[in-house]
């Protein structure tokens, strides 16, 4: 990287002591390990960061989580996938008081799908044309490299901190929030936290949460060949489904300034459709699962309570399902919305890194998708995600990100660090 101007004795110093070509091989290490969600390769990702913590001088706290009992509190975020195990991660730079800064990142990822159609074997760590692709490496293990990788560097400087930076490593963030959930819980906390999800060069001070929905739709099963003696559950969700258009559209109409630009900030997607078990018969049931966007300082409970009145409503109006109803669960994750208190000096911090490392200086804006900021910001912790790689990419089988961003946020995260810690 070029010099900079504006830099302190003590920030050259880090950023002299940050080594790329190991930001780029630890990520390489970590999108190598295929910690889907629930696996027993997500503990594992886990156990290797702990030691690389321990290499960079912090203080480890690794720990096996009561799965039962954090289920018990009345506060779990949810789950999508079965698990039988959870290990938590935090590494904090030696000292006493609550740690000023806090990065955080989730370990786990998303299954990978078709992988026929990945161009790059997914967990191979490919480098092609200046970017790394892998099932994980924009969402978010180009951010938890960038995390250790600044802690790493000031343990490298010898600079002296007078306060503490931690690391949160969480898994079951892809899941519902149960690792930053129990992080939590377990006493961990800061007075600022930033989580390194991709941001494509945003700060993004706000998520708009989701829910997860299950709506069951009865029918009466006959013979194919005599349909009008039944009623086909299929045709019964397409009324539902004309509601939840209508429900969507209806909740999209003035969102909060902080979305600007996005059509559809609260969406309302139905993901997995399955009626009937004959091709020749009227199926007698469809059941649809889906996702819904909750709108920011909305509580998941009134969310819920709107999609539920909206079905209702369409209901009624169905001479079928207004006497055979049509059922809404919600089971999976709840992940409730969450920003950084407006006017909060954090934003600016990370904006003034960014810029005396010569990094693009970055726009703020708020997230359509659920996160852990939700989380922290519950916790009454200020929050707010700034990291590596384009969302768009995530979850996706041509998920890769850019190495040149990889390093662009290390080194503003890295002053930011010093700012706050020396």
């Amino acid at each position: 990287m070029p010099p900079v101007s504006g830099l302190s004795g003590a920030e050259r110093r880090v950023l002299d002591a940050l080594d790329e070509d190991r930001l780029v091989a630890t990520l390489a290490e970590l999108v190598r390990v295929p910690s889907v969600t629930g696996s027993p390769e997500e503990s594992e990702a886990q156990r290797l960061l702990a030691g690389r913590f321990a290499d960079a001088g912090l203080d480890v706290d690794l720990w096996s989580d009561d799965l039962e009992e954090l289920a018990a509190d009345p506060g779990f975020p949810g789950t999508e996938v079965p698990r039988d195990q959870a290990w938590g991660l935090v590494g904090t730079t030696p000292g006493d008081g609550i740690p000023a800064l806090v990065l955080s990142g989730h370990v786990d990822v998303v299954p990978v799908g078709d992988r026929w159609s990945w161009r790059h074997e997914p967990f191979g760590a490919a480098v092609e044309a200046g970017r790394l692709y892998g099932r994980g490496a924009c969402d978010m293990k180009a951010g938890v490299a960038v995390n250790l990788t600044v802690a790493e560097a000031l343990h490298r400087s010898g600079v002296g901190l007078r306060r503490r930076l931690a690391l949160h490593s969480v898994v079951g963030e892809e899941d519902g929030g149960l690792g930053a959930f129990a992080t939590l819980r377990r006493g961990h906390t800061g007075e600022a936290v930033v989580i390194t999800e991709p941001t494509a060069g945003q700060l993004l001070v706000a998520n708009a949460g989701a829910l997860t929905f299950r709506l069951e739709v009865p029918g009466r099963a006959t013979h194919g060949s005599t349909r009008l003696e039944g009623q086909s559950a299929v045709e019964s969700f397409l009324v539902l489904h004309a509601a939840l258009r209508d429900l969507e559209a209806a909740r999209n109409t003035d969102p909060d300034p902080l979305f600007e630009g996005n059509p559809l900030p609260y969406a309302i997607s139905v993901g997995t459709v399955q009626a009937g078990d004959w091709a020749s018969s009227v199926p007698d049931l469809l059941v649809a699962e889906g996702r819904m966007g909750v709108g920011l300082g909305e509580s998941t409970r009134e969310a819920a309570a709107e999609f539920e009145r909206a079905v209702a409503e369409a209901a009624a109006g169905d001479p079928w399902l207004v006497r055979h109803p049509p059922r809404v669960t919600w089971p999976g994750g709840r992940f409730a919305s969450g920003r950084l208190p407006e006017g909060h000096h954090l934003a600016d911090e990370v904006a003034s890194a960014v810029a005396v490392t010569g990094g693009p200086v970055p726009g703020v804006a708020a997230a359509p998708y659920g996160s852990d900021l939700r989380l922290y910001a519950a916790a009454g912790i200020p929050t707010l995600q700034y990291g590596p790689g384009d969302v768009r990419l995530a979850h996706s089988t041509r998920e890769s990100v850019a190495l040149d961003e990889v390093v662009t946020v290390a080194r503003a995260l890295a002053v930011l660090a010093v700012r706050r810690l020396c």
